[in-house]
């Protein structure tokens, strides 16, 4: 066995870059791009880029944009799995990027949190070493039931599945408590620090990682332009970031996950692994979108 299987969300992203800052009530002037998107998809095709063979990525989409998005991954070296709803519109991202490349979303999770546990067979783990979940997944309840049911499946063929908790905002609605109970038995978690803290209640990264580490057997936490640091345990790695000239930091935690895991795939301890993910969030930063350049 030898593929990744990723089971996530499928987005259309509107990524408005504007230089200055936002004025209420009137226009700014930003560059204005419709791309494919959303953290699963985007994690696939980054570890897709990175080596990993063969790639798949089950997700639920609006039928609207299904063939636009099957083409898109089609593109980027992933098997798309993709179960068209036409009782929901497309999940549509608006990013607004300011001038630092910093990001924030306007999210309309349209059908891709519809996906449930009816879309799903262990018949999927065939051929599949890793299983990889995105975090969007856990704050619905129908979505919820799906990624819980593959993690069973996951389970029971002894398969290893990695979580990454994708959203700040969205595990404060959720609940700490609900996302860690519905995310037990996971072996990798890939947050980032501000999702790290909020996980744990610790005041720094390192502590969060340590203590996040032991519920999760290997715990890989990102610092954006810091690197990031490797924790099983007990922090074993500090690596750090390629220095880069930032345009967009949308989908760097995702191309760190997806690169991160083809590495594994490939042998790489986690050290190895965690620096293959740094230097993949440092390309994605420096492209619009969350995508690699090749996979639009």
């Amino acid at each position: 066995m030898s593929g990744l299987l990723v089971v996530g969300d499928v987005v259309t992203d509107i990524v408005a870059r504007h230089r200055t800052p936002l004025m209420p009530a009137t226009d700014t002037a930003a560059e204005i791009r419709r791309l494919p998107g959303g953290a699963g998809a985007n994690a696939a095709c980054w570890a897709a880029r990175s080596g990993a063979a063969p790639v798949s990525l089950l997700g639920r989409v609006g039928t609207d944009d299904a063939v636009w998005h099957d083409r898109a991954l089609r593109r980027a070296g992933v098997r798309p799995m993709l179960v068209p709803d036409s009782e929901a519109g497309p999940a549509t991202v608006i990013s607004l990027v300011d001038a630092s490349a910093e990001r924030t979303f306007l999210t309309d999770s349209g059908a891709a949190l519809r996906i449930s546990p009816a879309d799903w067979s262990d018949a999927f783990l065939d051929g599949t070493a890793r299983l990889h979940l995105s975090g969007y997944l856990f704050f619905a309840e129908s979505s919820r039931a799906a990624a819980r049911r593959a993690m069973g499946g996951a389970r029971e063929a002894r398969i290893p599945v990695s979580v990454d908790p994708a959203s700040v905002g969205f595990l404060k609605q959720l609940g700490v408590e609900r996302f860690l109970d519905a995310v037990r038995g996971v072996e990798v978690l890939f947050p980032n620090a501000d999702e790290a803290l909020l996980l744990t209640g610790c005041a720094e990264p390192e502590e969060a990682a340590m203590t996040l580490s032991r519920v999760f057997p290997l715990v890989a936490v990102t610092l954006g332009a810091g690197g990031a640091l490797v924790a099983e345990g007990a922090v074993t790695s500090r690596v750090a970031a390629p220095e880069v000239a930032p345009v967009d930091s949308t989908g760097a935690g995702d191309a760190f996950a997806g690169a991160f895991l083809a590495a594994l795939l490939a042998g790489a301890d986690t050290r190895e692994a965690a620096a293959a993910g740094c230097r993949a969030g440092a390309e994605a930063v420096t492209v619009v979108g969350g995508r690699p350049p090749t996979a639009r």
